[in-house]
C-alpha cells in the first residue's frame, strides 16, 4: 500500500495591533501579495508562473516552490500546496515547512510583530472559512462511486474524533445559503472546525456546497492510470502526531476500499453525524445507522483498524506506525476523558488549555476572550503562538525536527515526481538565461521546447529531468569555429 498523499491549506491572518496601527491598515489582500513577491522574487523560494494557469489565476499570482509544492493567493487568501509525499513523515515535514516559509517571510518584512499566519479554518466574525484538502493518489480501477464510496464516509465522519482541531463555539449557517437554523447551537465548544460547514456526502464543486467527498475527477497525472480523492472535510492540524495519524488511517483505508476488504457501514445521515459528533464533548460519540439502531464512532474506528491490522501489518514501518498510533489513540478515547489524548490530538489539548484558562480567570466559554486564545493556538509563529511551547517542552508529541523542517523546504520528496520537479525548479534557478519556462504538476516546459511530461506520480523522473537539461544546454551551447 502506497498511495501518494499531500496536503492543500488555506491561512487565514491573524493581526494584533489595535485598530488604526501599522499592520492593521494594510489590506489583507495587499499583505499576502507583498508576502508571495517576497518569496518568488527576492527571497528566491521559487519560480514564480510566468503565464496562466486557469481563468483564476494569471501570471504571478503564485509559483512552485523549491520542494515541488505549490504557494499561490487563491480567492483573498495564501494557500500552500504540498508536493506529493510517499511516507507520513515526509508529508509532515513538507507540510510544516510551508508554516515556516510564510513565518519567515513576515519576519523578514518587518511584520511578524504585528500580524501572524494562522492555521485554522474559521473566522469568528466573519464565518468565512479556511479550507483543509487531502489528496490522495489512487489507481483509475479504485471504485469511485457512491456505492465504492461508502465505507469511505463512514470512516471520515467519525475520524474526527482524533483528527478535529476543535473551535470555540458553533456556526449559525452550515453555508451562507443553506441555513439550517434560526439560532446557533448552544456549543461552547466542539472538536471540529469544519463540521458546521458540511452539507452534502458527495459533490462536485468546492465553493459554497462543501461536502464529506469531493467527486471532481482531476488526476492531475495519467487519467487512463490515476484517479486523484480529493477531500474537504478535514480540520488544519497544528499537532504533527494528528496530522499523521489523519492522513495515515486514511491512506490504509482507501487501501481496504481498493481491496475490497473495507467494513461496510452505512450511516442514517453522514452530514448530520459529522454535526452531531462534533458537538458532542461527552465523547459518547453515537451514530445513527441506516439499519437502524446507533453504534459508536469509536468503534467504527475500531472495525476499520481491525481490518487494516490484519491486511497491512508488517508491510512497512510507516504502515506500522500508523496501525500502533491508531490502536493506542482508540484505546485512549474509549476512556472518554481528553487529558489522556491531548498530548496526540488538537481539539483535545486546546480543550485542555482553554479550559484551564477559563477555570483560573472566571470566564466563561462565550467570553470573547476565548475566541482570542482559540485563533492563537493556530498561530504559525513559534514566538507568539499557543502550540509551539507545547511541543517544545514535550507536552505534544513531535514526529519531526526543526531540521527537517528546514530541509523540507529545499528538497521534494524522494521517490515521487515531485523530486524531479524539484531538481527542474532549482536547475531553472540556477541556469543563467532561462527567461520562459510553464512548470505544472505533471510536467515541465523550457523556452517553448519540448515537453518533459511527469504523468506517473509514483517515479521520481529524476534522470529524465537531468537529461532534458542536459539537452536543453548542450543545444544552447555556441558551436566551435573551425580552425584555419
Amino acid at each position: 500500500m502506497k498511495f501518494l498523499c499531500g496536503i492543500e491549506t488555506e491561512f487565514g491572518l491573524l493581526i494584533r495591533e489595535p485598530e488604526g496601527q501599522g499592520a492593521s491598515m494594510i489590506r489583507q489582500e495587499e499583505l499576502f501579495r507583498r508576502v508571495r513577491d517576497h518569496l518568488f522574487r527576492a527571497k528566491g523560494a521559487g519560480l514564480i508562473d510566468l503565464h496562466q494557469r486557469a481563468y483564476d489565476e494569471p501570471p504571478g499570482n503564485g509559483g512552485f516552490l523549491q520542494n515541488g509544492g505549490r504557494l499561490y493567493v487563491d480567492m483573498g487568501h495564501v494557500e500552500y500546496a504540498s508536493p506529493e509525499c510517499g511516507t507520513i513523515l515526509d508529508l509532515v515535514a513538507m507540510d510544516r515547512a510551508g508554516d515556516l516559509l510564510l513565518t519567515e517571510a513576515l519576519a523578514d518584512l518587518g511584520l511578524s510583530g504585528q500580524v501572524s499566519f494562522i492555521k485554522n479554518n474559521i473566522d469568528h466574525q466573519t464565518l468565512a472559512t479556511f479550507g483543509s484538502h487531502e489528496n490522495y493518489s489512487v489507481p483509475r480501477s479504485f471504485p469511485f462511486n457512491e456505492r465504492g464510496l461508502d465505507p469511505l464516509v463512514a470512516f471520515l465522519v467519525t475520524r474526527q474524533i482524533y483528527a478535529g482541531a476543535g473551535r470555540v463555539g458553533a456556526s449559525r449557517l452550515n453555508d451562507i445559503i443553506l441555513p439550517f437554523s434560526d439560532a446557533p447551537p448552544s456549543v461552547p465548544y466542539q472538536i471540529s472546525q469544519r463540521a458546521d460547514y458540511v452539507v452534502n456526502t458527495f459533490y462536485q464543486w468546492v465553493q459554497m456546497n462543501r461536502s464529506i467527498v469531493n467527486t471532481r475527477d482531476e488526476p492531475l497525472a495519467d487519467p487512463l492510470h490515476f484517479r486523484r480523492i480529493h477531500l474537504l472535510l478535514g480540520d488544519s492540524n497544528m499537532s504533527q502526531f494528528a496530522l499523521g495519524l489523519k492522513v495515515g488511517t486514511t491512506r490504509l483505508v482507501l487501501a481496504l476500499i481498493e481491496r475490497g476488504e473495507a467494513p461496510k457501514i452505512p450511516l442514517a445521515d453522514p452530514v448530520a453525524a459529522v454535526r452531531g459528533l462534533s458537538h458532542d464533548l461527552s465523547m459518547r460519540w453515537g451514530v445513527e445507522l441506516s439499519s437502524g439502531g446507533t453504534i459508536g464512532a469509536v468503534d467504527i474506528q475500531w472495525a476499520f483498524y481491525e481490518a487494516a491490522e490484519k491486511a497491512f501489518r508488517g508491510e512497512n514501518d510507516d504502515t506500522d506506525w500508523i496501525l500502533d498510533s491508531w490502536r493506542e489513540i482508540l484505546g485512549d478515547l474509549e476512556k472518554k476523558d481528553p487529558t489522556l489524548v491531548a498530548d496526540r490530538v488538537d481539539w483535545a489539548q486546546k480543550f485542555v488549555l482553554l479550559d484551564s484558562f477559563a477555570r483560573e480567570e472566571g470566564v466563561s466559554w462565550e467570553d470573547p476572550w476565548m475566541e482570542s486564545l482559540d485563533l492563537a493556538y493556530h498561530d504559525t509563529n513559534p514566538e507568539t503562538g499557543l502550540f509551539f511551547p507545547l511541543e517544545e517542552e514535550g507536552t505534544h508529541r513531535r514526529l519531526v525536527s526543526p531540521s527537517a523542517t528546514r530541509q523540507a523546504l529545499r528538497d521534494g520528496p524522494v521517490g515521487t515526481r515531485a523530486q524531479g520537479r524539484a531538481i527542474a525548479i532549482r536547475t531553472i534557478m540556477e541556469t543563467p538565461g532561462i527567461f520562459d519556462y510553464i512548470i505544472q504538476w505533471f510536467g515541465v516546459q523550457v523556452d517553448e521546447g519540448e515537453i518533459l511530461y511527469m504523468l506517473d506520480p509514483y517515479r521520481s523522473y529524476r534522470q529524465e529531468v537531468e537529461e532534458y537539461f542536459s539537452r536543453l544546454i548542450s543545444g544552447r551551447e555556441e558551436p566551435k569555429k573551425e580552425s584555419t
